[in-house]
């Protein structure tokens, strides 16, 4: 059975709720024979990205940049799951274990998420995983619209590895 792995930061109300629907997005009953693995980004290991086989990754945009949590997933992942930097510290020619895997992202900030948007896809073309959704960027206070649009992101993947 094909696994999706959500590692999230959610330490506010906003993040919480994207979150919540992110995941039941994923789980929805409509999506059938995908295992659903959940993980908060400080206790994601190597060995939950490796048995997975797509990734739902959520974060706050914090001082442009991605959630300390989530940054500390990939500097304790990175490597063990197959990512690559080139001669320059830029995204090498990733061909490692998870290699061509499906991500989606979901990011909220007060003002601003263009720089952890761009953090995470950063790290993530090292590992050589593909977006498979658009990434959902909510400023602001969290509306129904976002919640349904991070529904529709769980859905998403979710449905994806489904098929």
């Amino acid at each position: 059975m094909p696994r999706l792995l959500v590692v999230h930061h959610t330490p506010t109300r906003s993040l919480t709720r994207l979150g919540e629907a992110v995941i039941a997005g994923a789980q929805h009953p409509e999506v059938e024979g995908v295992e659903v693995v959940v993980r908060g980004a400080l206790a994601a290991t190597a060995d939950d990205v490796l048995s997975c086989d797509g990734y739902l990754l959520g974060t706050s945009a914090n001082f442009g940049y991605m959630s300390g949590a989530l940054k500390h997933f990939f500097d304790s992942t990175f490597l063990a799951v197959g990512g690559a930097l080139d001669e320059s510290g830029g995204p090498g020619s990733a061909a490692g274990a998870t290699a061509r895997r499906p991500y989606g992202l979901w990011v909220h900030g007060r003002y601003d998420v263009t720089g952890a948007v761009r953090s995470v896809q950063s790290i993530v073309g090292a590992l050589g995983w593909v977006q498979a959704a658009p990434v959902l960027e909510v400023m602001g206070e969290v509306g129904d619209a976002d919640t349904a649009a991070a529904l529709e992101l769980g859905a998403t993947l979710a449905a994806l590895l489904a098929t």
